[in-house]
């Protein structure tokens, strides 16, 4: 799955355990621009080091994979949560206006000086 958004937030990578880290990524996702979404992406191990070149206002297009998993409290209860684990974010370059030049001589349509008359020379 893929989304492009801004970012909202660049989170430090956090050492959860010996073998496991993460680090989460906010993105502002404005489908509506009345209503913005503000949504978490997590990566992980090896992956924390894709949100290193990014900066809060930076356009982004996030890949990800949408995880789920139960979990079981003491009492029995069975509850369930999602995560989006982003694997690859590309910054997006700002769209800009094609820039205008002059004309050059061979976009100058040819004139047709046949008809010119010699004697009308201004000097």
């Amino acid at each position: 799955m893929e989304i492009k958004g801004r970012v909202h937030e660049v989170h430090r990578t956090q050492q959860i355990s010996e073998s496991f880290k993460k680090r989460d990524l906010i993105i502002a996702y404005a489908e509506n621009p009345q209503f913005v979404e503000y949504i978490s992406f997590q990566a992980t191990q090896d992956r924390v080091s894709i949100f290193d070149n990014l900066r809060v206002g930076d356009e982004v297009q996030v890949a990800f994979n949408l995880r789920g998993r139960p979990w079981t409290n003491k009492d029995g209860v069975t509850t369930f949560f999602n995560s989006l684990v982003a694997w690859r974010v590309t910054k997006l370059e700002a769209q800009r206006p094609a820039q205008q030049t002059a004309p050059s001589y061979a976009d100058l349509p040819p004139m047709d000086i046949s008809s010119a008359d010699d004697d009308d020379l201004p000097f």
